[in-house]
């Protein structure tokens, strides 16, 4: 593990990292390329492991600081997960492990899922980590007790 870094609530499936010239960097496998090692990043990888080695989403299907455009502003949502088809179905926000999850990271995840209205949002800080299953048609929100696998949240 990488000094100074914390240890997560998350498997360790390998996370690679190396120094290079401006500092710490993470390799991040869906991007194909390596990255500052910020704390979010931290998570934001560690969490990207555990969709692909514990929940079975195939490495293809996701997609990292996708781009989305609320009130006129640029934003990036963490992580999106897309079913067989391309179709996003969940929608991940990632925190440093320092950040408290709040009511307002919820908020943050709700705004980014009103421009992809995914059935699936996954919250967060590496430490603590919740998931809940969005039903558009009613406003409903479950919280779930455990992580959907690809292909539960797939629906099959």
């Amino acid at each position: 593990m990488e000094p100074g870094v914390p240890t997560l609530e998350l498997p360790d499936h390998g996370v690679k990292t190396k120094h290079g010239p401006d500092g710490p960097q993470v390799f991040d496998p869906v991007r194909r390329r390596w990255v500052a090692l910020t704390p979010e990043e931290w998570v934001r990888q560690h969490f990207l492991n555990f969709l692909v080695y514990d929940l079975q989403v195939p490495l293809s299907l996701l997609a990292v600081e996708r781009s989305l455009t609320m009130n006129g502003l640029s934003k990036r949502a963490d992580i999106l997960v897309h079913n067989d088809h391309g179709e996003p179905i969940a929608l991940v926000e990632c925190k440093a492990p320092s950040v408290r999850i709040t009511q307002a990271t919820f908020e943050q995840a709700a705004r980014y899922n009103t421009v992809f209205q995914v059935a699936y949002l996954f919250v967060t800080n590496g430490l603590r980590h919740y998931c809940c299953r969005v039903e558009h048609s009613t406003g409903r929100v479950d919280f779930l007790v455990e992580m959907p696998s690809h292909a539960r949240m797939c629906g099959l």
